[in-house]
């Protein structure tokens, strides 16, 4: 299996997980939305909770150069340490919500 398709199978086993997560107050659920076209994986939170609206990106995933770009991750221990276990390693994992100037202190791939 190529390393692209491989990713592809880990980051989807992954977030499926996390969307299956339910949730244990207000009407909200967790969406995975996939573009496998574009390589980009997005889990979102929507519902109400009260009398408030809430829709919000909690994970999003690209893969970008062949290498995944973690763009947003609300969890609480970080989808990072999800997708290593899994077996991808730090240098193919880019923390794209950091700086640019940053991401060389943290252990991950910078671009």
């Amino acid at each position: 299996m190529d390393k692209l398709t491989n990713y592809r199978q880990i980051i989807e086993k992954v977030l499926t997980e996390y969307a299956a997560i339910p949730y244990h107050y207000g009407d909200l659920k967790a969406e995975l939305i996939i573009s496998k076209d574009e390589n980009r994986y997005l889990v979102i939170t929507s519902g109400w909770e009260d009398d408030t609206r809430v829709h919000a990106c909690i994970i999003h995933i690209d893969i970008i150069d062949h290498k995944i770009w973690i763009q947003s991750d609300s969890t609480e221990d970080g989808i990072a340490l999800d997708l290593l276990a899994a077996g991808i390693p730090k240098e193919e994992i880019v923390l794209g919500f950091h700086e640019p100037n940053v991401r060389q202190y943290t252990g991950f791939a910078v671009a």
